[in-house]
């Protein structure tokens, strides 16, 4: 019970070391006169994936390797599987923005992408499944040339539409933002802590919970996020900002998380990376394939019951 406890405590302190790291830095990135496109795909993107980087970062020091893609698979499954399914029960999603479309290919290829890296015994001599620094690097360089479009797109695109942000003052951004970073550190060592003992308690594996409890609850911003864009219809965003958070969370925090200690890859995790490849290929299809490209509340029914029949081999295997 105290793990739990800890384990919320965990959790209510890393999302609100994220959002006040959030809020404050883009403050002082506005008073500063930074344009608020550039804060929107930096500050504002970098801070909802801080939850899954700060975990797995403590995760990868601590030698804790299978939590550290089970992280990122869950909360990337978690992501479409779970948060478009119940955003489009709300409202159906459509894709708009041209951003969005060249990002739905995009997080498909990362997931393609982890699927070859950690197939090191099929496609290579070796008899050991590992996703080494330098693929890890790899897929920084794939997150680099993504963000450096990114920007590129959206400062080419309107600059008209500005992003609110809090209006603190320099003492007042500057305190937010210290209490922000350390609401992560606190929040991330207590959450891979606990999973751990948890995990053990219970005779779970790191997997499971990582796959589980923790990326759930890591992906709590995105799911606020998309909940809150798609009741006032802003359905774009809502589908933007799953895409793009899978995109960060392969590209930027797994390949992060590699450099610190590289990976050795369970084989029951093939399960784990075959869902998270076959979820973004059911999102390409669902989107490019049907009438006004968009996602119904039929498909995003699809979405829950695949994700529920999910946690039900995880737990039961």
């Amino acid at each position: 019970m105290l793990n739990v406890l800890l384990l919320l405590v965990g959790f209510v302190a890393l999302i609100f070391g994220a959002t006040k790291l959030v809020d404050a830095a883009s403050s002082l990135a506005s008073k500063m006169g930074v344009p608020s496109i550039v804060i929107g795909l930096t500050i504002v993107a970098f801070g909802t994936s801080a939850p899954e980087l700060v975990v797995n970062l403590f995760a990868s020091i601590n030698n804790n390797t299978e939590m550290v893609l089970g992280n990122v698979l869950g909360s990337n499954i978690f992501n479409v599987l779970g948060i478009l399914g119940i955003s489009s029960l709300i409202y159906p999603l459509a894709v708009k923005t041209n951003t969005t479309w060249l990002e739905i290919p995009l997080s498909l290829l990362a997931a393609v992408a982890v699927l070859i890296i950690a197939n090191d015994s099929y496609l290579g001599d070796s008899s050991l499944n590992i996703i080494s620094r330098s693929e890890g690097l790899i897929l920084l360089l794939f997150f680099a040339v993504f963000l450096v479009y990114n920007l590129t797109v959206a400062q080419s695109g309107s600059g008209e539409e500005e992003m609110q942000t809090e209006d603190y003052t320099y003492p007042k951004a500057i305190l937010f933002i210290v209490l922000g970073l350390v609401g992560l550190v606190v929040g991330g060592r207590l959450i891979v802590d606990s999973a751990v003992s948890i995990a053990e308690a219970f005779g779970l594996s790191e997997r499971v919970i990582g796959l589980t409890i923790v990326s759930i609850g890591t992906s709590l911003p995105e799911l606020a996020t998309s909940v809150v864009a798609v009741r006032k219809r802003n359905v774009d965003i809502a589908i933007g900002n799953v895409v793009g958070s899978n995109i960060f969370n392969i590209f930027f925090i797994l390949g992060l998380s590699t450099l610190v200690n590289p990976l050795v890859v369970n084989p029951n995790s093939f399960l784990d990376i075959a869902l998270n490849l076959f979820s973004g290929l059911l999102l390409f299809i669902f989107i490019f394939t049907g009438k006004g490209r968009q996602l119904a509340r039929w498909e995003g029914a699809v979405f829950l019951m695949l994700y529920i029949a999910y946690l039900v081999i995880l737990i039961t295997q």
